[in-house]
């Protein structure tokens, strides 16, 4: 089916509209963070000496270790994703694969458990985080954060794992293979586009959640980026260092963009996989 020139042309008017309502806020805060002093309230959107002060004091500032708090974010995603699509593919697994009685109430009651919001557990996980002693540890955020990535993991993951072919399964149990060597060399290698999709969406959620973070974590070495940027201060109660407030966005911002733009192409399959049989 063709499409008529004006059509057309109203299309990729459309397309372009949407780029640049969706890329804009990202180039004003990559200029704003090259603006210091009282080039920040100049009406021009591109700086007229760009600098990278506000980059190094990110780095600089004693009272606020910009680069710890980094850390503490890479730690805690990183392990977030790896619990995740550890317990996820073993749930999958059961969920999938396994016919017992209750299996669609238990899949639609873990999906329900993501519709919570975070103010309504945050109390009793609060008590919980104390009571183990995770309070104002970084790492204590990873059980948090597992409460809201782990079902929408085993939700897209168990989708995936029910359109493998059963032949698949049938042959390996033939060989000998047991339910985990069945998922570690038959079932995962044809996973990975649903295993990068779930696990960056999961990274994206512990990398930016605040609530818990804030909640859970007083020291300052113990923060995470989010808490960082709310808590960057100027030389006074009447300054907002909107350029450093933006480079720090910027830096948090590009880990972000490189991963799906590296990963897209196994995040769309991977998010559609359950959408038709093939």
């Amino acid at each position: 089916m063709q499409r008529s020139p004006a059509a057309t042309a109203a299309l990729y008017t459309l397309a372009l509209l949407v780029t640049l309502v969706s890329v804009f806020p990202f180039v004003y805060a990559i200029t704003t963070s090259l603006k210091t002093g009282s080039e920040l309230f100049s009406t021009s959107l591109w700086p007229e000496n760009g600098s990278l002060a506000n980059y190094v004091s990110l780095f600089t500032v004693a009272e606020q270790p910009f680069g710890r708090h980094v850390v503490n974010s890479v730690v805690v995603s990183t392990l977030v994703v790896v619990l995740s699509l550890f317990l996820g593919v073993t749930a999958a697994y059961a969920l999938g694969r396994i016919s017992f009685r209750g299996r669609g109430l238990l899949l639609t009651t873990i999906l329900g458990v993501s519709m919570f919001p975070q103010v309504a557990v945050l109390a009793g996980m609060f008590e919980m985080i104390r009571a183990l002693g995770l309070y104002n540890r970084s790492l204590g955020l990873v059980l948090p954060y597992l409460i809201f990535t782990l079902p929408f993991t085993v939700w897209v993951l168990t989708t995936f794992m029910r359109q493998l072919p059963k032949e698949l399964e049938e042959a390996a149990i033939m060989d000998g293979c047991s339910p985990w060597r069945i998922i570690k060399d038959v079932f995962l290698p044809l996973l990975w586009p649903a295993l990068v999709s779930t696990g960056l969406l999961a990274f994206i959620a512990a990398w930016n959640e605040f609530l818990f973070a804030l909640t859970f974590v007083i020291d300052n070495n113990e923060r995470t980026v989010p808490v960082s940027i709310s808590l960057i201060s100027g030389a006074s109660k009447y300054e907002i260092p909107w350029g450093k407030i933006m480079a720090a966005s910027v830096l948090v911002t590009l880990p972000l963009i490189g991963l799906v733009l590296v990963f897209q192409k196994k995040i769309v399959s991977g998010l559609t996989a359950g959408a038709v049989k093939g």
